[in-house]
């Protein structure tokens, strides 16, 4: 096998297929990149049985076939070579040669009989826009559990119907859903089509894919095989899914209340950061509505105290409440706008404390748009 390549291409290709890999793999062949030349150019792969990525470019290629190498190692090497064409080749002792203008590397070959086969998709897929994915893999993936212990938890809930796609996510003390439309073309069904993919992986298609125009998503697979497909130009990213039923957090969204505040989102994201210095990490932060404003006030451990108001316009009875203030900052940092309405909802037992709901608010008086929402569970005053 012997081929050449424009420098930065190989170099963006091989970062773009080992982003996903573990750093630590308990099996050492799952941190080898694929590496196939043919007559059409260079496919370059990496797979850990559980998420893949997949990348074809243009190269010049000398003698087709294919090779296995360390995917990290060859990431570091490509991201720091000179500005030269890359050459690389199978040598015949099996190691491999990489040149680029005076730079020389030899590098050992893994065994390529022993790596996993690639996943192919070939289920009904979708668009979506890749801008509008991003922004609402951004919104929720973050309200996921980072707890393997409930591994449903750990995912972001993909749910297709008709013209719709929503992205759930919750850890139990909060909820984040956003909804954008969804093109389903010639096979476009009304049926729910729902898919649980791993939080880490979607944040990470999210990322490479912001600014790739459309995004083809496709759902294959039957049993403990089930895998989504992300597909965008000569990129293809695919995920196997988490089995189990995700919980229906749908339903504790509330149809409507109107009693809720408005307040500017940036002055309450820098209040709550200063107030929440002076607090132990899981303790709550005190929030009092009034008419006019919002109030902080936090109390340390270490005989520290903060307080603090910032302007808002209340809807309804005074309200005092404790909230986490990091969920609250991530919440608020999601929702997009200018203003943040927060919204109190009411529940039929009068002994559990309503979560409250958060969405977009264009003006003091104007509701936003409302296809991202967040619900999130007060926490018990103890003074």
């Amino acid at each position: 096998m012997k081929f050449h390549v424009n420098r930065d291409v190989f170099s963006e290709a091989v970062s773009f297929v080992v982003k996903l890999l573990p750093q630590r793999n308990p099996q050492p062949i799952l941190a080898g990149v694929l590496i196939e030349a043919t007559d059409a150019g260079l496919s370059l792969s990496a797979f850990d049985y559980e998420a893949s990525a997949r990348t074809t470019i243009d190269a010049t290629v000398d003698e087709p076939g294919t090779i296995l190498v360390h995917g990290r190692l060859l990431a570091d090497i490509a991201s720091k070579l000179p500005q030269a064409p890359v050459q690389m080749s199978l040598e015949e002792d099996g190691g491999i040669l990489l040149t680029c203008g005076s730079a020389r590397f030899t590098l050992s070959s893994m065994p390529v009989q022993e790596y996993p086969a690639i996943p192919e998709v070939s289920g009904e897929s979708g668009l979506v826009p890749a801008d509008d994915f991003a922004t609402a893999i951004a919104q929720v993936a973050f309200a996921a559990s980072r707890d393997d212990v409930t591994p449903v938890l750990t995912g972001v809930q993909l749910e297709v119907s008709g013209t719709q796609l929503s992205l759930v996510a919750t850890d139990r003390y909060r909820v984040a859903l956003r909804e954008l439309p969804w093109d389903g073309g010639s096979a476009a069904s009304d049926e729910t089509t729902t898919a649980l993919v791993p939080a880490r992986t979607l944040t990470e298609v999210g990322k490479t894919f912001a600014h790739s125009g459309d995004i083809s998503i496709a759902f294959s697979g039957t049993g403990d095989r089930e895998i989504i497909a992300f597909t965008s130009g000569n990129k293809t990213v695919t995920s196997l899914l988490i089995k189990g039923n995700f919980p229906p957090v749908r339903r504790l969204f509330p149809e409507q209340t109107e009693h809720h505040a408005v307040v500017n989102t940036a002055d309450l994201v820098e209040a709550v950061r200063r107030v929440s210095l002076v607090l132990d990490r899981s303790a709550p932060l005190r929030f009092t509505f009034t008419v006019d404003s919002v109030s902080m006030d936090a109390s340390g451990t270490e005989q520290a105290r903060a307080t603090e108001s910032v302007d808002a316009t209340l809807v309804g009875e005074d309200v005092t409440l404790g909230l986490n203030p990091q969920y609250l900052i991530e919440a608020l940092g999601a929702v997009r706008s200018e203003f943040t309405r927060i919204t109190f909802t009411s529940s039929e037992n009068a002994n559990k404390l309503s979560p409250v709901l958060i969405t977009a608010q264009t003006s003091v008086d104007k509701a936003g748009e409302g296809s991202f929402k967040y619900l999130l569970q007060p926490n018990l005053l103890l003074r």
